[in-house]
Parts: structure tokens; sequence; C-alpha cells
């Protein structure tokens, strides 16, 4: 007897006729003998619907009372799922997050999984049930409810299967696997039949929504073994583990893309050795995500800082630079909006130079201009306008040859 646990996602259950396939998968596993535990994201767009009508009521609402808020879009998916197999026969119960043992560090709206006590689970499975638990929750030490943000339920499904010593985590989606990228706006885009956590990392941290990247962190942590795979369709996923096992290594395997980022600079900083250092913390403190950084060192030995963050994060992190000016004193702060980052990703970069050249050569014959770049053993991010985005997928997708097809390893 194995122990699976499967993820539904909001679009595998936004209607009662899409709860009642995702029982039947769940039926599926625990008809091969299996112990199933499921974790459920709220019921299609009902989470973007909650936070709009909480709006309407403030500009600012408490981030305290959106978890007790969002926390129910769970609940609410956990409940009738349940229904759906205790009338098809099989005994289940639901769980929140808290009644399933999840505990989380105090922090609202972006709580980090702390510990699973795990017993109340077990005995579940122990009796025979099937255990539905409500993904993107849990509890502090203060008995608060907390969410955990973008993804939360990915981690949770991911942490549970860690805690439980699971042997397999199945995501169900409403995609067939990872593809080389979004096939959305790439008709040539191609499904993998595996992806290493590595370069699963990076292209969920590089705007790929497929996982969200703490969920894979998790499984690259505890070596849970991953397939991500189609809720509505019979066929394979992705497998993602340890060293992508399946396909002979392309030197690139994957391309993501992320719209609505914005460079900042900094002019006039002072050269002192700890600015950096102070502006970065002073940004992290208020969570706000920095991501690629250029310095420049002036004629009268000041810095010129740039940086790229999201869109969202752009008012908010000018207002904390304001209000902290005292501390890092600097001349002036301007921004460029309305700009994209494309990534290339693939762990056989690491033992093939001149991949970036190749990909700085293909975006200039297509007249992208690169305004940021960013590199790792396995990744290469570049910041180009946002009308551009498209065009470069495209450009490199062809550049590397990601649409021909999968040379299975023998």
């Amino acid at each position: 007897m194995a122990l699976i646990v499967q993820k539904f996602g909001g679009t595998s259950v936004g209607s009662i006729e899409k709860i009642q396939n995702a029982a039947n998968r769940v039926i599926e596993e625990a008809e091969r003998g299996n112990q199933v535990v499921v974790v459920v994201s709220a019921m299609g767009k009902t989470t973007d619907e909650l936070v709009s009508m909480a709006k309407e009521i403030s500009a600012a609402p408490s981030k305290r009372e959106m978890d007790m808020l969002l926390s129910t879009g769970e609940q609410v998916t956990i409940s009738y799922l349940t229904m759906a197999l205790l009338a098809k026969g099989y005994d289940a119960v639901s769980y929140t997050g808290w009644q399933a043992g999840i505990s989380t560090e105090a922090v609202h709206s972006n709580a980090r999984i702390s510990d699973i006590e795990t017993a109340r689970v077990k005995a579940a499975l122990e009796a025979g049930k099937i255990v539905v638990v409500a993904g993107f929750q849990g509890v502090d030490a203060d008995g608060e409810i907390t969410t955990l943000g973008r993804g939360g339920s990915d981690t949770t499904a991911v942490a549970l299967a860690s805690a439980l010593h699971a042997d397999r985590c199945d995501i169900y989606t409403d995609v067939t696997g990872v593809y080389t990228t979004d096939p959305r706006y790439i008709k040539g885009a191609r499904k993998l039949l595996s992806v290493s956590y590595d370069e699963m990392l990076e292209l969920a941290n590089l705007g790929a929504g497929v996982l969200h990247p703490r969920a894979v962190e998790f499984a690259k942590n505890y070596q849970i073994q991953l397939e991500v795979r189609s809720s509505m369709e019979q066929e394979k996923g992705t497998i993602i583990e340890e060293e992508a096992s399946m396909e002979q290594n392309l030197i690139v395997r994957g391309i993501a893309f992320e719209d609505r980022i914005t460079r900042v600079t900094i002019f006039g900083l002072s050269g002192n050795i700890g600015t950096l250092s102070t502006i970065f913390t002073t940004l992290a403190k208020n969570r706000i995500n920095v991501d690629i950084i250029i310095q420049s060192m002036t004629d009268t030995d000041s810095i010129n800082l740039t940086f790229s963050i999201k869109s969202n994060d752009v008012e908010e992190a000018l207002n904390v630079l304001e209000k902290n000016k005292n501390n890092l004193p600097f001349d002036r702060v301007e921004t460029e909006s309305g700009l994209s980052k494309v990534s290339i990703v693939g762990s056989g970069m690491v033992s093939n130079p001149g991949v970036a050249a190749e990909m700085f050569e293909c975006m200039a014959q297509n007249g992208i201009v690169i305004k940021m770049v960013s590199t790792s053993e396995i990744k290469v991010s570049t910041v180009v306008d946002q009308k551009d985005m498209v065009k470069a997928v495209e450009a490199l997708h062809e550049a590397f040859r990601l649409d021909e097809p999968a040379q299975v390893k023998a």
C-alpha cells in the first residue's frame, strides 16, 4: 500500500462537475489500494471575488481579517469534494489546514509552514478514510488563522507529502504537464517528460505558473517526487525529480517570462561599504522582493544602483526609500515601467559555454533591446520592453529548438 498526496488547483475544482471529476480521480487512486490525502484550492475565481468584495468595504483591509475571509474559499471546496466521495460510497473526511495540524509563522497573507502535526491525518488514514485537506492555510502559535500566499495549496500538498513520508505527490491542473514555455502564448510549446528540481525551481521563480517556488523547494529538500498532470485528461504528466531522467538533456530546457516589471534606479548613494546592505535589508523587511541588481560607481565615488521589482511593489518601494532617506541618503530615484523579464533555463548550460552569447545574438537579430541581465549556473534572465516579450520568447524557443520532439533516454 502506497501513500499518495493529490492536489487539485482552482480550475480543476471550479464547478460541481469538475469536483465530481476530481472525486473520480481520487477514487481511481484509492481503488489501486493506496491511502490518499487530497489537498484542494478554492473553486475557480473564488479568491479573486472575495478580495474584490473586501475592497468594496475597505481600500486597505486588515490582513488578519483577509486571512479569516480567504481561508473560507478552500473550506467550501473540501466540503463539496468530501460530499462527492461519500455519495459515491467512499469513506472520507475533510479538515481545514489547522485541523490537519499545519502550523505557520505569525505572518498574515504570506506565512510559511513551520511544522505539521500529522497524528489526526494518520489516524483517519489508518481508519480507511480518504483525507481531504484545505490548502493555502494554517494557524500560528497564537491560534490565528494564516494564509500562505500565492501558490499556497501547492506548498501545502508538498509539505504534507513530506511530513507523511508519502510515496508520491501528484499536482493536478488544467494543463497536461510542464511545457518548454507557456502554450497559451507559443504554439510550438512542447510538454517535457521530466524536469529537475533545480530547473523547475528556476522556471517557477522566473514566472512559470505551473508550480509555486516554495512547493518545489520542499520537494527538493525532502526528495518528494512530483508529477504535474491534467485533471481532465488521462495521460502521463511531467515528472519533477533530482535529475531529469526521461529525456536526453537539452542545453536549454525551458523559457519563462513575466510581465509588469519595473526598473528602479537610485542615484547618488554613498559609496560606504554598508550602503547596499542597508538598502536591501530595508526593502526585505518590508517584504519587497528585488530581482536583478546592477551597481555602478561614479566619478565622485558615489553609487548609482539599479534593480528590478514587480510593478505592483513600486509605490511601496518608493515610500520605503523616502521614509529611510536619512539612513541611506541619495539624490533621486527614477523608475521605468512597461518592462518584462524573459529567461532561459537548463542544467545543460553549466557545461556548455556560449549559451548567453547565443541568446543575446538571437534577440539582437530580432531587434529586441536588452535593458538588464542576470545569470546563474542554469539560467540567463533579461529585462526587455513588455511589447517585445512574446516576440523574444518565440525567437528563443525556435533558436534553441525547443519545439523539436523529445529524444527519450534509453
